[in-house]
């Protein structure tokens, strides 16, 4: 019988075989840096020259899309995720910019604290670590010696720096959330590092005063329980977001100066351009003396969120303080806080009509949710239509249909200083 010839591989798919090993190295870096870990890994079986490169990515992301455990046993999984962990830094070359550590079946384990000594003996850049089970994570101490850190991103961790830490001195980008950290630890290392531009903290325990002392500070975004916050040397902040949550529904004791808290808060804000009063922090800031404007306008303020109850004197006083102190402003949104409002009023008196005249020049656009169609809100509605000389849209979204119909025709009866001002209702 005559032997076959061998089959010959087709001259096309040799070429494109050809074509992707003799890529320059730049473009392959620049491949495998669009791949998650566990796809950048299976290129090694592409050709000799891409068995290798994956182990010098500077870039090592460990979380669910990169990382398939498939079994429910927690043993088994902490012993896979250890594993692939392991074996990745072991093989690993060249320098770690960002190590990311973030599965939803990860808990806090003592190899993490391998992990973290190996990287501080480098130069890692970015570090996230995101503890989705269990208790909160005890950092070790290496962690603080990664003076090279320019974000760190900590989820469901306890800190507690050594005496001799004096803060990361290149971090610009700070995101802390579900963290535990007494006082005067928080202080320090806000306050120690000087390069800092971001900072985020949700849901924190251990502090309650919030004093921010960060002369590079752009962007702060805070909620949590806290009695206090104050701002030292803040003067570059742009955009601020802050909620204070109230443990089940009772009201704290909030501090504030004799000057009052809307003073004091503003007071290192002179370039807010974006606010975001969340939850229960209007409460907060109408604490003291409310005046009727700010001493120093916020010029650069173009959006304001506002959450109000309506029916609470105070809160209105202050968002009228704002509104008024906010000459340029382009867009606001005010959300109606409506469990509250279903309490009985500490006010009946139509607040605004107490205020002369004020037009606001820039605003354009206003967004209102969750009103019922109470007499405070349709006041407040009716004064803003009444001094926006330059609206373009209003949207109303109440609460519930209940008083939909109702709530549209006293909106229709409104006078609008804009005659290009267009009412947009929203079902609920």
């Amino acid at each position: 019988m005559k032997q076959r010839d061998p089959l010959e591989v087709p001259r096309n798919l040799k070429m494109e075989v050809d074509r992707i090993s003799n890529l320059p190295g730049h473009v392959i870096d620049k491949i495998l840096s669009h791949l998650c870990l566990r796809d950048a890994v299976r290129t090694s079986v592409l050709s000799s020259k891409w068995r290798y490169k994956w182990v010098t990515l500077p870039y090592l992301v460990f979380d669910n899309h990169s990382v398939l455990v498939s079994t429910q046993d927690q043993s088994l999984v902490k012993t896979k995720l250890v594993s692939i962990v392991d074996h990745v830094l072991l093989l690993h070359t060249g320098p770690i910019h960002k190590f990311k550590l973030s599965h939803k079946d990860l808990q806090g384990v003592s190899d993490i604290d391998r992990w973290i000594l190996f990287l501080s003996r480098g130069s890692v850049k970015e570090f996230i670590l995101e503890i989705w089970k269990g208790h909160r994570y005890k950092l070790p101490s290496s962690i603080y010696s990664c003076q090279k850190l320019i974000h760190l991103e900590l989820f469901n961790c306890l800190l507690k720096p050594p005496s001799n830490f004096n803060g990361f001195r290149s971090l610009k980008s700070l995101d802390l959330q579900h963290i535990t950290m007494d006082q005067l630890a928080f202080e320090h290392m806000i306050s120690s590092c000087p390069l800092l531009e971001r900072l985020t903290l949700m849901n924190f325990d251990g502090f309650t005063l919030l004093n921010i002392h960060a002369p590079n500070l752009l962007f702060f975004d805070v909620g949590g329980v806290f009695e206090d916050v104050s701002f030292q040397d803040t003067f570059n902040l742009a955009v601020v977001s802050i909620g204070l949550y109230v443990n089940n529904g009772t009201e704290r004791s909030l501090a504030f100066g004799s000057t009052g808290n809307l003073i004091k808060f503003f007071a290192c804000l002179p370039h807010i351009q974006r606010l975001e009063v969340q939850t229960f922090f209007l409460k907060y800031l109408a604490a003291g003396t409310i005046p009727g404007k700010l001493p120093i306008p916020c010029v650069d303020l173009s959006f304001l969120s506002i959450r109000i109850n309506f029916n609470d004197m105070e809160e209105n006083l202050a968002a009228i303080c704002l509104l008024r102190s906010s000459p340029n402003l382009q867009e606001l949104e005010i959300l109606a806080r409506p469990d509250e409002q279903a309490t009985i009023a500490r006010t009946s008196a139509n607040i605004v009509e107490h205020f002369p005249s004020f037009p606001f020049h820039q605003l354009r656009l206003i967004k209102i949710a969750g009103v019922s169609g109470i007499k405070q809100e349709l006041n407040f509605i009716n004064f803003l239509l009444a001094n926006a000389s330059v609206l373009e849209r209003m949207t109303v979204k109440p609460a519930s249909t209940d008083s939909g119909w109702d709530l549209v025709k006293e909106l229709l009866r409104f006078r609008r200083a804009s005659m290009f001002a267009e009412i947009v209702y929203l079902d609920p």
